[in-house]
């Protein structure tokens, strides 16, 4: 016939002398409660991580090649924008609008 109080960190149980009182500390309380969700948090993520391998080793050989695309070049320019100058006699000041608006 114990009654927790776990709010207060109470524990109280009827003896033959009377009723028994235990307290709990709340810094150990909280110590515990932040290190368990750690301990959780590390079982998912190695629960996750171990499904992911699983699916990664079902993929056949020929599909795990990254394909090769050529990188974007800097100065290449599309048809559909142009780059105007925001500041005269600051080349580096630009903005790329479109083709067919007015650079003003």
């Amino acid at each position: 016939m114990a009654v927790p109080h776990y709010s207060y960190l109470v524990l109280k149980m009827t003896t033959e002398k009377g009723v028994l009182t235990i307290r709990g500390n709340v810094y150990i309380a909280y110590t515990c409660e932040e290190e368990s969700f750690k301990i959780t948090e590390a079982i998912d993520l190695s629960i996750r991580m171990t499904e992911n391998v699983a699916q990664a080793e079902q993929i056949p050989p020929d599909q795990l090649q990254l394909p090769e695309h050529e990188t974007p070049r800097k100065s290449s320019k599309s048809k559909e924008h142009k780059e105007v100058q925001l500041v005269a006699g600051s080349p580096e000041k630009t903005a790329l609008i479109g083709a067919s608006l007015d650079a003003k």
